[in-house]
């Protein structure tokens, strides 16, 4: 039921992150909630959802839940990288815009997605509202936050495999479960 739970958290989050290619702007960042809300309505398991809030001690878990977050996202890539146009010049230009920020400020803005997105699920499980996720994901959108799972589809439908990506993807993931950890660390106990 992980796998399941997990493929179907990726390919919300993936319609979201095609919806924000689609419009762009501000626009596509209202529209990408639509992923997150998804995903905290229907109970499925998304990394940076779980990462803040899961035992230390099952990593094993997180991993899976990450790798089958990432297969919904392939998945929604190569049907975004497959339609061309507009959406994916977009990713193009956002890749190698990405690539130029170099590592620390990658890493930097991981964080800062991280802890947007665990607050916004945290605020959920908490009040049962959406609201905070309504507005976290736009919030970590205009900030120019990078968001590990979303970036997959982005990755994908800009189809440039570029040596940089060795090193940029798995700092985005490293720097969101970092942030996804900065509320636990500052509030154990909530």
């Amino acid at each position: 039921m992980l796998i399941r739970k997990s493929l179907f958290a990726g390919l919300l989050i993936g319609l979201g992150a095609c919806g924000y290619l689609a419009l762009g702007g501000i626009p596509g960042a209202i529209i990408f909630a639509f992923g997150l809300v998804g995903v905290v309505l229907s109970g499925t398991a998304l990394y940076t959802g779980r990462a803040g809030v899961m035992p230390l001690n099952e990593t094993g878990q997180l991993t899976v839940i990450w790798l089958f977050n990432v297969v919904g996202c392939v998945l929604l890539g190569l049907m975004m990288a497959s339609l061309g146009g507009e959406a994916v010049e977009r990713a193009q230009s956002m890749v190698v815009a990405r690539l130029a920020q170099g590592p620390w400020r990658v890493f930097l803005r991981a964080v800062g997605c991280g802890l947007i997105i665990d607050i916004a699920v945290w605020l959920y499980r908490t009040t049962k509202s959406t609201l905070p996720v309504l507005f976290g994901v736009p919030l970590f959108i205009v900030c120019g936050f990078y968001h590990s799972i979303a970036d997959v589809v982005y990755i994908v439908a800009a189809w440039d495999w570029s040596i940089g990506l060795l090193w940029y993807y798995p700092l985005i993931v490293i720097g969101n479960y970092v942030g996804c950890n900065v509320r636990r660390l500052v509030l154990p106990d909530a």
